[in-house]
């Protein structure tokens, strides 16, 4: 079983990525949390992998740390949860996020991932409230050393990745609208993104 892979980045959307290691193209599917962290196309990168066999088909998961491998493995562990719900989750919510929603049974936040009703909310928290501990969350609440990006740049970039997810375009100018409302001067792309996933999930 792959456990990481370390190679050359060849492609990447806010979806799947391709790494290259001697020769070998590995497509892995990846959350957005993933994606914000990978570097150029071209450059060296480490990723966590988690491999599922799907249909006689063997399909990777990429992580940029351990605690979203660790955190999908949790998720995947439940009944009607599969990786892609799994990985709609880490591209929703931050792991600490995911954590305290399940541990203090914030069913609203968990609803806002899509694809997640009440009923699988409750799934959630009745199933991992006691096993969140498993999850070494490191790091987590590091500022960024980031230099800030103009708010439009954020805004186009944030949309691009929406839309290449599968959502239409007046939907997510509409939830982004709504979520840039909510956050706070200076925000990231991850939190523009994350802001307007959970705005998208209450149509």
């Amino acid at each position: 079983m792959i456990a990481s892979l370390s190679g050359v980045l060849s492609s990447k959307t806010p979806q799947d990525a391709v790494i290259s290691v001697q020769g070998v193209g590995y497509h892995l599917f990846i959350a957005l949390s993933t994606y914000f962290t990978l570097p150029e196309i071209n450059s060296a990168v480490q990723v966590f992998v988690s491999t599922h066999l799907r249909n006689d088909t063997i399909q990777l998961f990429g992580f940029s740390t351990t605690e979203e491998k660790q955190a999908f493995s949790l998720l995947t562990t439940i009944s009607g949860v599969g990786p892609k719900l799994a990985l709609s989750a880490l591209s929703t919510l931050s792991v600490p996020d995911l954590c305290t929603a399940i541990e203090t049974g914030d069913l609203e936040t968990l609803g806002s991932i899509p694809g997640v009703g009440k009923k699988s909310a409750s799934r959630i928290v009745l199933e991992l409230k006691d096993k969140t501990n498993r999850i070494m969350i490191a790091d987590s609440h590091k500022p960024s050393t980031a230099p800030m990006e103009p708010t439009s740049f954020l805004q186009e970039e944030a949309a691009s990745a929406l839309i290449n997810l599968g959502y239409r375009a007046p939907e997510v100018k509409k939830a982004m609208n709504l979520a840039t409302a909510k956050l706070d001067e200076g925000y990231e792309l991850e939190d523009l993104i994350r802001t307007t996933l959970k705005e998208l999930a209450k149509g």
